[in-house]
């Protein structure tokens, strides 16, 4: 059995194991990291060796940990990320280049289309009619997109979303409320089998599915790093926050809004929770909270973007595509009867 681990910020880890008896036999771990003494790399072979293969990735980690020689130094890799390596090997995990990445980067469209995009291409992808996909986002309107289990009134200023012509609708992930308006915004959506992220815990799968965004941002020039549990920022401030759904089908839908030129005024008077958060800070704390990559690259929004798909294309593969007419014709359907349904926008009032 074999698995992979990349590090965020840091090294591969792999590891190749068979599993004889439930017990892990003939470990061997290796990669790009950097361990001393060079006798700790023997070491954490020799506490692989007969654990149980059923273990969590921290469990094992802190066996690896506490059978390290005094004084081991450990660069670009870490006790934990062993377990994970270990996890995914006996998970048999995929990785990023065993499948076929598509791109869908089209024309502008609704917000309750983009929530019903989501769903479909999810679900297309969990059911094996469409390859691993990178969808990325335009934005035909501005919109408040709150998450599954937000409440709707305690998130949004209704009477104000209205003054300024801001569409509200709620998507299939959690996580927090996010203000978009046309160009001032990066979405991005990753639909991928669940073998991608096998092994991993959900805390942990979110930075490994924003790993090559982090290597995009660090080509403009931008030192950002992941924040638990779903931000990536930098020593200027948060730059995005992401969102998961697991579905039963089998997929992974991880998408990511990051902040180009936000209007934090407009935001404030739209999120409520944005305006309690914030509200003995002003508006000038509020910029520097959603710090913009416009300030951060300097380059135009359309550059940013190219470049982050062309940082994906080196790094993975990936091939241009288009939405499929049923795809298409099923996502207007839930647009239809789900994501403009007052009883799903209002889900938890």
């Amino acid at each position: 059995m074999h698995g992979e681990y990349k590090v965020p910020g840091g090294k591969l880890v792999v590891v190749d194991v068979d599993v004889v008896d439930g017990l892990l036999r003939g470990p061997r771990v290796s990669g790009d990291f950097f361990l001393e003494p060079d006798e700790a790399l023997e070491a954490v072979n020799a506490v692989l060796e007969g654990l149980p293969a059923g273990l969590e990735a921290k469990e094992i980690g802190a066996r690896v940990q506490g059978g390290l020689p005094p004084g081991t130094v450990m660069l670009g890799i870490t006790a934990e990320a062993v377990g994970i390596a270990v996890r995914r090997a006996v998970s048999r995990a995929s990785d990023w280049r065993d499948h076929e990445w598509r791109l869908i980067h089209t024309e502008p469209q609704g917000p309750a289309l983009h929530m019903a995009l989501d769903q479909v291409l999810a679900e297309e992808v969990g059911a094996g009619r469409r390859p691993p996909t990178l969808r990325v986002w335009e934005w035909a309107s501005p919109a408040v997109v709150i998450g599954s289990f937000q409440s709707l009134r305690n998130e949004v200023d209704g009477e104000a979303a209205e003054r300024h012509g801001v569409e509200v609708v709620r998507r299939i992930s959690g996580g927090g409320a996010m203000f978009i308006e046309p160009g001032n915004t990066i979405t991005y959506s990753l639909y991928a089998p669940e073998t991608l992220v096998a092994g991993m815990s959900f805390a942990e799968s979110y930075a490994f599915l924003d790993d090559w965004v982090l290597g995009a941002l660090g080509e403009m020039g931008v030192r950002a790093w992941y924040q638990p549990l779903n931000d990536i920022t930098s020593d200027q401030g948060k730059i995005a926050g992401a969102a998961q759904k697991r579905l039963a089908s089998g997929a992974v839908l991880h998408h990511v809004t990051m902040a180009y030129d936000i209007d934090a005024g407009k935001m404030l008077q739209v999120l409520r929770i944005g305006r309690e958060k914030l509200s003995d800070k002003g508006i000038a704390s509020a910029k520097k909270r959603v710090d913009p990559l416009r300030r951060q690259t300097g380059l135009a929004r359309e550059e940013i973007i190219d470049r982050m798909i062309g940082h994906f294309r080196d790094r993975y593969g990936l091939l241009d595509d288009r939405l499929g007419e049923d795809e298409l014709r099923l996502a207007d359907k839930y647009v239809a009867d789900k994501f403009t349904a007052p009883e799903w926008i209002g889900r938890v009032p």
